[in-house]
């Protein structure tokens, strides 16, 4: 009987533990991190030029063998012709060829590019 005492006091001690750690634990709270003043996806016009311009360049940079997986991975949100680039890369030189492929399909002035340098990890 004394095991089963024991037992129910340990099992009420460790809720009383866990509810005690959960209250302090503020919840996360990600908001400024998740706001961001790129376009996304959700903002790309649903003309049919807007998706012929995206689809063009997106079958572009995926037919570009020389880029890596990063500059495959571009996001490309086109809106009423103009075109914007987002996301990381792993070169000045990649970065380039990714513009250049956007506005040869967008035109000149047609392109705003966001695109990052993704810094590389080195090891010695």
């Amino acid at each position: 009987m004394k095991t089963k005492w024991t037992s129910v006091v340990a099992s009420a001690i460790l809720l009383c533990a866990q509810a005690s750690l959960h209250a302090q634990t503020p919840a996360p709270d990600n908001t400024k991190v998740n706001k961001s003043k790129t376009p996304t996806a959700d903002k790309a016009g649903n003309a049919a030029a807007d998706r012929q311009l995206m689809a063009k360049i997106r079958k572009a940079v995926v037919d570009d063998k020389t880029l890596s997986t990063y500059g495959h991975n571009i996001k490309i949100i086109a809106k009423d012709g103009k075109v914007t680039l987002t996301g990381p890369v792993k070169s000045a030189e990649e970065k380039a060829a990714v513009e250049r492929i956007a506005t040869d399909a967008a035109g000149a002035g047609n392109v705003d590019s966001k695109i990052t340098i993704k810094e590389s990890k080195r090891t010695n």
